[in-house]
């Protein structure tokens, strides 16, 4: 019941980012006689302290969160698993330049680099995704080499070696598919994280810029007029916190499923 209940809500979460843009919204439409209105007919989330609908705002929100998180975990995946699997691969040297560059990469707080990355490249969507791009991928990588070292030694890897495969083709032909299961579920969890991480961001104003709407700048101006609206910060908050739920037990459903074991009992 849970797995439909959070299947439902991604659904929907990535049915309004990909519908919101061709919706009739009117996210920045300013409206003086409505500010800070609670929820209506007209306004089913109310308004906010400048007057805008914050449905419609919700709705745009939903839109730069997926656009965020889309490409910060495809980036990740695209580069820190394949270099996880070849430095497993390839061993020696170069197996451990590439660990030490995790282990540098992990001695730093995750958000906290992607801040510091953030506040140099400066606010902005693209800006926001390279910089959570360039942390991501070091938890991909991380468990690609440790998949690829379990898997390297299997028989049809060592006959395609045995062959003269090139290496490169045994990477992304031979070791990548075999660990692309635990790969599918770190990227259920890099989605939900990227998704908190770019609220955090634009609540910090490095991510996007106002007019337009982020589900952390949302949290951010509603803030103010908690006592007052708190329809502002409850809106986008629950939003954010069952887009993160749902992404999360959707991941825990899916390793489930792809453990053969628990499959079994």
């Amino acid at each position: 019941m849970r797995g439909r209940l959070a299947l439902a809500v991604l659904v929907g979460w990535v049915g309004l980012a990909l519908v919101g843009p061709w919706l009739p919204l009117s996210a920045n439409r300013v409206e003086l006689t409505h500010i800070l209105a609670g929820p209506g007919p007209q306004a089913w989330l109310g308004y906010d302290d400048l007057g805008r609908p914050v449905w419609d705002r919700l709705v745009a929100g939903a839109s730069v969160s997926l656009l965020v998180a889309a490409p910060v975990v495809g980036l990740s995946l695209l580069v820190g698993a394949p270099l996880g699997a070849l430095s497993a691969w390839r061993g020696g040297t170069w197996d451990h330049l590439t660990t030490r560059g995790i282990d540098i990469f992990l001695a730093f707080p995750g958000l906290l680099l992607a801040i510091a990355l953030a506040g140099t490249l400066g606010p902005g969507i693209d800006n926001v995704v390279i910089a959570l791009a360039a942390v991501g991928w070091v938890g991909f990588a991380r468990l690609a080499r440790a998949q690829a070292l379990s898997v390297k030694a299997r028989d049809h890897v060592q006959a395609a070696l045995a062959l003269g495969v090139g290496e490169m083709r045994i990477v992304f032909r031979h070791l990548l598919p075999l660990i692309a299961a635990p790969l599918m579920v770190e990227a259920t969890f890099a989605l939900a994280g990227a998704v908190t991480a770019e609220a955090g961001l634009s609540f910090l104003g490095l991510g996007v810029q106002p007019p337009r709407a982020s589900w952390g700048s949302m949290i951010r101006d509603g803030t103010r007029y908690m006592l007052v609206a708190p329809h502002l910060v409850l809106a986008p908050g629950i939003a954010l916190a069952l887009v993160v739920l749902s992404v999360n037990l959707l991941g825990d459903r899916l390793r489930d499923w792809l453990d053969v074991r628990e499959r079994a009992l």
